[in-house]
């Protein structure tokens, strides 16, 4: 399987829409550097996501938890939590991702290893995202077995799938064992937000390149503008505009490294009716002008 190219479409409740693997063998390795780490949008799905920093700092935001990331660290995301990774600063990145279906470790819901391990752990409401350091042993541990399942899935030696299967199973007991079940489940409110966020941030989404005001985004989820603010800052660290601005110029570096468009064009596509606040709010987020930033990617992949 080698590794997959990383699709970041997302359906109305920002349920990413990729299928992760084949039916038969349904995992998917990602590796994302500098150029790509920013341009997954936040999202959600049925699998399970073990994310491991090889080089580099990252932020990490997982249902409203954030944190900063670097060498030998990593997390471990369940199935339905809300995350995203993004690069704050500049420099050289590199981090590597596997998304999982629970089947290909558990089996059927009715075997032990499903009933035993799994599900105690899908089940754990707190457990959405578990932080890992290679301080601690046994998150040494996990760290270790899910880079071997990743390199596994890299490189298709034969029988690599048993490896990919190996690394995984060791994974899940490991996290099984020493994060209980017992831990307190998340308030309705906090469940409620959740929910709001997907919603507000699958229409961002869709309308991006059109005049979006906070009370646009506020009333696709039925709630007031302060509660729209309220719920942005809980569960993203930032503001509805600000993200809105954000995700416009994620979007206007895609094009521009990937297309012959005209940069004016590009700005009022995303959403940047002058091209002077287009140019100024892109330098303000990547440091360089929409040309220089073009000029850039095109160097790079000559």
């Amino acid at each position: 399987m080698a590794l997959s190219f990383c699709n970041s479409a997302t359906d109305r409740k920002s349920r990413e829409l990729v299928r992760h693997g084949t039916a038969q063998f349904p995992i998917a390795c990602y590796r994302h550097g500098e150029e790509t780490v920013n341009a997954v949008p936040w999202h959600w799905h049925d699998e399970l996501e073990a994310v491991l920093v090889r080089e580099g700092r990252l932020s990490v935001s997982v249902e409203g938890e954030n944190r900063e990331m670097g060498p030998g660290e990593g997390c471990f995301i369940t199935a339905g939590a809300l995350h995203h990774v993004w690069q704050d600063g500049a420099g050289p990145v590199l981090l590597h991702s596997l998304v999982f279906h629970p089947r290909l470790v558990g089996g059927s819901v009715e075997s032990v290893f499903w009933q035993g391990y799994l599900q105690p752990l899908l089940s754990a409401a707190a457990n959405r995202c578990v932080w890992l350091s290679e301080d601690i042993p046994w998150q040494k541990e996990a760290l270790e077995a899910a880079e071997a399942a990743w390199q596994a899935c890299e490189g298709e030696p034969p029988g690599f799938e048993f490896a990919a299967r190996e690394g995984l199973s060791k994974l899940v007991f490991l996290l099984s064992t020493h994060c209980p079940a017992e831990k307190k489940i998340p308030s309705e409110k906090a469940m409620r937000d959740g929910m709001r966020i997907k919603t507000m941030l699958r229409y961002v989404q869709e309308h991006y390149g059109e005049e979006l005001t906070a009370r646009d985004i506020a009333g696709s989820a039925a709630v007031s503008e302060s509660e729209c603010l309220r719920c942005f800052r809980s569960m993203t660290g930032t503001t509805p505009i600000q993200y809105v601005r954000q995700l416009r110029i994620q979007k206007a570096a895609e094009l521009l490294a990937c297309t012959d468009e005209r940069i004016a064009d590009i700005g009022a596509r995303c959403g940047f009716q002058e091209m002077s606040y287009f140019a100024k709010t892109f330098r303000a987020l990547k440091g360089k002008t929409p040309a220089a930033y073009r000029a850039e990617k095109r160097t790079l992949h000559e």
